[in-house]
This record gives structure tokens, C-alpha cells and sequence, in this order.
């Protein structure tokens, strides 16, 4: 990470913080943002996406530099975002949640497509037209 590029840092208000370690990223000229204070879940929902995105994309994939990142990441996210079941939607991905779950259908009925992202290492399936 360039820390040229770097803006700020978001922390929580932990004990270990102390005004000292705050002087001395503003002296590099980071900006410090707190987390809200008394929301124990705010963590635990930030560390549950990053579990994911490591158990399922970087622990997976070789980065070979901070753009080959980026790229990786943007579509890792757009699949994330767009596809995925996610647990705390009943196990329907963000656009179904707008529009309601799917209907049932018999497959034996239906050509699937399937999609390899990120070289294969996730599947997207759809219905062919």
C-alpha cells in the first residue's frame, strides 16, 4: 500500500488508542475516524465480510501487484454484490431481495449457463436464452 495515496484510517476506540497514536498519523497526515462509540456489532459485521472475502477470494488467488488487486477485488465485489446467496438475506442475493425470491422451475426444462469469474475460481449460473 502507497501511503502517499493513504487519507485516513478508520479505528475503533479502543483502550490501546491513545491521543499519542493519533498525533503521529495526523503528523504523516492521515486523517483518524473513529468507529461509533457503544456498537459492538459495528466490528463484527466489517470482520464477518472481511472472513469472507478472504475464505473465499484471497486466500485463493495469487496478487501479483496493486492493480491486478483492484481489478480482482472490483469483480469479486460486483459478484459479491450481485450474485452471491447472502445468509442474512435468507439466502437470496441483493437484487432478489428487491424483487422476491425466485420461483420455482423445473430444470430438466431449462438450459443453465454457467460463467467462470475471476478464471474459474467462482461459478455464476443463469438460464440460457
Amino acid at each position: 500500500m502507497n501511503i502517499a495515496s493513504t487519507k485516513f484510517l478508520i479505528r475503533d476506540r479502543g483502550g490501546q488508542f491513545t491521543d499519542t497514536f493519533d498525533a503521529v498519523l495526523a503528523d504523516v497526515g492521515l486523517r483518524v475516524l473513529k468507529g461509533p462509540p457503544h456498537v459492538p456489532k459495528a466490528n463484527a459485521h466489517c470482520e464477518r465480510f472481511i472472513g469472507t472475502l478472504r475464505r473465499e477470494f484471497l486466500d485463493r488467488t495469487l496478487i501479483l501487484n496493486e492493480r491486478h488487486l483492484r481489478r480482482t477485488l472490483t469483480r469479486y465485489l460486483e459478484h459479491y454484490n450481485g450474485h452471491r446467496p447472502h445468509c442474512a438475506l435468507s439466502q437470496l442475493c441483493p437484487p432478489q431481495v428487491e424483487a422476491g425470491p425466485p420461483r420455482p422451475i423445473d430444470l430438466a426444462e431449462h438450459r443453465i449457463h454457467r460463467t467462470a469469474v475471476l478464471g474459474g475460481l467462482i461459478k455464476e449460473y443463469e438460464m440460457a436464452s
